[in-house]
């Protein structure tokens, strides 16, 4: 079933979004953050960390979660992501797993659950990768994940760490040291 995802008032909804990019890594990650800022305001960044590639082989990717608060409905938000994507050289033609110079994906709406315009929330590669979930748990650890009955920093306690390796890498944004 799909939902829609309009806001009806101006209440505002937490949104986090994953970061990655494995193609000039630290410049398009600064690039995409100051792109949401510019779009959205204020962003609680989580530590940034390198990962190895996962469903291919490439060089490593550069990982980071971002939670903005908008009044938007995610029909507004998605094609903002595509368009700061694509600002930044996206390749849409691509195999699905390979290299990007900047992906970005909407993990949460708010606690919504289910298919919302396509997009599955909250994103099943959430609990399931460890450049997502560690992220998550980073920024918001006592936060329930919608549906799980578990908050990010228990499902992070629970991930089995031998499964993919990831470690935070200094990085800093506009005067600040997200890690």
């Amino acid at each position: 079933m799909t939902h829609s995802s309009r806001q009806t008032d101006a209440t505002l909804t937490d949104v986090a979004l994953s970061l990655g990019s494995n193609i000039n890594r630290y410049r398009h990650l600064v690039k995409a953050l100051d792109a949401l800022a510019d779009a959205f305001g204020d962003l609680r960044c989580s530590p940034v960390y390198e990962s190895e590639s996962v469903g291919f082989d490439g060089s490593n990717f550069l990982n980071s979660v971002v939670v903005i608060s908008t009044t938007l409905g995610l029909e507004d938000i998605s094609p903002v992501l595509k368009q700061i994507e694509d600002d930044n050289g996206r390749d849409r033609n691509g195999p699905k797993f390979g290299p990007r110079t900047l992906d970005i994906d909407v993990l949460t709406y708010g606690d919504r659950v289910g298919d919302y315009h396509g997009i599955e929330l909250p994103r099943q590669e959430t609990a399931r990768n460890a450049f997502v979930l560690k992220p998550m748990a980073d920024i918001l650890p006592d936060t329930l994940m919608p549906g799980s009955g578990l908050t990010y920093a228990q499902l992070w306690a629970q991930y089995p760490k031998e499964k993919q390796k990831l470690w935070a890498v200094p990085f800093e944004w506009r005067g600040r040291v997200l890690s």
